[in-house]
């Protein structure tokens, strides 16, 4: 039989500052939304088969050259001979995309500063 282990009942200080809840409603978006695809309900996935791109270079790396070359022509990226630069270059491409479906929110709006009396009559000094 196995040992049971032991587990302490208290809890981490650090653990309980960390919870905050300002209202009941869940913020499920992290993401700003930057195309019409993505306001449909497109998670980028679509694309490219994943968002994750250590699964996309292992996809890539499977691939033998013909199978590459048609991928490269799919996604519109010109296919070179050498290995290599094409599969750099679609990582590339995928990073790209992934980075297009993950811009991050702004949180706070700028607000407009006052600007001095004499910043405003060196920048006047121009018209």
């Amino acid at each position: 039989m196995a040992a049971k282990r032991k587990t302490s009942s208290k809890k981490s200080k650090a653990s309980s500052k960390k919870i905050m809840q300002t209202h009941a409603m869940e913020e499920k978006q992290q993401f700003e939304k930057t195309t019409l695809d993505q306001i449909w309900g497109d998670e980028g996935s679509s694309k490219y088969g994943t968002l994750n791109e250590e699964e996309y270079s292992s996809q890539i790396k499977a691939m033998n050259k013909s199978d590459l070359h048609s991928h490269a022509i799919k996604l519109g990226v010109l296919p070179v001979e050498n290995r290599e630069l094409l599969t750099n270059r679609l990582v590339r491409e995928f990073k790209k995309h992934i980075l297009s479906f993950k811009k991050p929110k702004q949180t706070t709006a700028q607000k407009p500063q006052d600007v001095s009396s004499k910043v405003k009559s060196i920048l006047a000094q121009g018209r």
